[in-house]
């Protein structure tokens, strides 16, 4: 008996000699042994007996991205289908670990866990599972790039006021694909049931219920609020898009809670969109653009949601003053500044924009709802100018590529700095006043545009002293002159044209011919 535990110490002994010591090395190009992966170790079906961990992540790696084209179908609404490969879900190796494992199987530990090692992958494979991991952020995001064109939004309840009489449309359900439970169904299911064959799965789809109902908004029939301003001095293209813009903010229905974006509602700017070329401030100056005066319906707005006692979120003033509000009471959107106008319904109830144009050129927005507050209490808003900034000059802009006779004066803009005061009083009686904003409007002085294009050094010499003498009266005056000459010299070629094919008509004909004292030369806009 002492002779067999002696020999088999001695087994056990030789055996962890050999463990230790007498392993397989491999010799890497710059004299590194890596150690061998033992024989009887795989990976799934994959042998990995006598790799090295580089060899092994390579032989597993590959095997992953074997699965990298495989189709997922994701079901979404109404029979429609996305279909994704498993690389495109974030297809990954987890537990990349198992390299480093394997390789040290049999090699590390005490002499027994050693030996034992050994010895059972002398009768058994050790077999380690490749786990498959999946991005979830990518499966995300292809669900919400893929989906959107299948939901199909709620239409809520809404109102329109036509011939003075409220119309209410009944709204109607919606789908729409859950984002946040999709994307857990589907990860779950890849890295849970997953088998690396083609899959099918329904993505977690919701019914989106409308809001509003026709009792809801059968109450709404009061005024909470009414404001017009008048656009009268406005040419065509101005007009044009005053009304335009007042047309495509009436009809908005407000539920309690919803902010309204003025900007949002009225844009883009483009002719597309209903807009004309029209002046507009930039940089202190008066200039074209396409929708030139639309912060007239912004501004209008702004005043009927000011008397609705509604929650204004953001507003701006112009740069400079506008003439048809008091000071501090505009509010202005802009495109390239990021201005806009917003407000939120912050009443128990829905309410709706009306807003209208007329022909005698008033525009008027008017804010129905369900008026809570009590009859004997009164709203208004005072606009008080706390500082008066006048320009005390004029400035002359020459322009080479414009003709000399062509002089576009641009009024002087008088600064300030307003504040908007909300007062209220109840019977009569004031109860509270709080400042609503605060403004401050830039000065500009008064300007001229001057061409000065000519071929006649004389008459450049002329208009360029004109320019000299800093005064845009003089600048007017003599551009005039020179605008009247041309004007003149127009006339009298129309004249001599008209003459000529009257010479040339036969003689029956010549009763035809229009009296040149009737012809119109169209006068040039930009002349004085």
């Amino acid at each position: 008996m002492e002779k067999f535990w002696k020999r088999s110490l001695v087994t056990v002994v030789m055996y962890s000699s050999i463990c230790i010591f007498g392993i397989t090395l491999n010799v890497d190009a710059k004299g590194k042994t890596e150690d061998k992966i033992e024989a009887g170790i795989y990976a799934d079906d994959i042998n990995l007996a006598g790799m090295t961990v580089s060899e092994a992540k390579s032989e597993i790696q590959a095997y992953v991205d074997s699965f990298a084209d495989i189709e997922i179908t994701l079901h979404a609404i109404d029979d429609q289908t996305i279909t994704a490969t498993a690389s495109e879900l974030g297809l990954e190796w987890k537990n990349q670990d198992i390299v480093n494992e394997a390789v040290g199987l049999g090699k590390k530990g005490n002499i027994v866990q050693c030996y034992k090692a050994l010895k059972d992958l002398e009768h058994s494979n050790k077999v380690y599972d490749i786990v498959f991991e999946f991005d979830k952020s990518s499966i995300k995001t292809l669900i919400e790039e893929k989906s959107a064109q299948y939901n199909h939004p709620a239409v809520d309840t809404s109102l329109k006021r036509e011939n003075g009489v409220f119309i209410i449309t009944q709204g109607q359900s919606g789908v729409a694909v859950d984002m946040e439970a999709s994307t857990d169904t589907v990860y779950n299911y890849l890295t849970g049931d997953w088998n690396g064959e083609a899959a099918d799965i329904d993505l977690i789809v919701e019914i989106v219920e409308p809001r509003g109902s026709e009792e809801e908004l059968a109450q709404v029939k009061d005024v909470l609020g009414t404001f017009t301003t008048n656009y009268s001095t406005s040419g065509t293209s101005r007009s044009a898009n005053v009304s335009n813009g007042c047309s495509l903010v009436d009809g908005s229905t407000l539920y309690p809670g919803d902010e309204f974006s003025a900007y949002e509602a009225v844009s883009p700017f483009t002719e597309e969109n209903g807009y004309y070329m029209a002046g507009s401030y930039l940089n202190g100056q008066v200039v074209d653009s396409l929708g030139g005066g639309i912060c007239q319906v912004s501004t209008t707005l702004y005043n009927a949601v000011l008397k609705a006692e509604l929650e204004v979120t953001q507003r701006y003033n112009h740069s400079m003053i506008v003439t048809y509000v008091d000071p501090s009471a505009d509010a202005a959107i802009a495109e390239s500044s990021g201005k806009d106008f917003k407000f939120v319904n912050n009443t128990d109830y829905p309410i709706y924009i009306e807003g209208y144009t007329t022909s005698d050129k008033n525009i008027t927005f008017t804010i129905y709802g369900v008026e809570t507050r009590d009859s004997n209490r009164k709203v208004t808003y005072e606009s008080v100018v706390l500082e008066t900034n006048v320009p005390d000059t004029e400035v002359i802009y020459t322009n080479d590529s414009l003709p000399v006779g062509y002089c576009s004066v641009q009024a002087a803009h008088i600064g300030y700095k307003a504040q908007l005061w909300k007062v209220v009083t109840v019977d009569g009686v004031e109860v509270s006043r709080e400042q609503v904003n605060s403004s401050s409007y830039n000065k500009a002085p008064r300007s001229a545009t001057v061409g000065i294009a000519t071929e006649d050094p004389n008459v450049y010499n002329t208009i360029m002293a004109a320019v000299a003498s800093n005064s845009i009266d003089q600048v007017k005056a003599v551009a005039g002159a020179y605008q009247a000459t041309a004007d003149a010299a127009a006339a009298q070629a129309a004249l001599e044209a008209a003459a000529a094919q009257a010479a040339q008509q036969p003689a029956d004909a010549a009763q035809q011919v229009v009296d040149p004292e009737q012809l119109e030369v169209a006068p040039d806009e930009s002349a004085p």
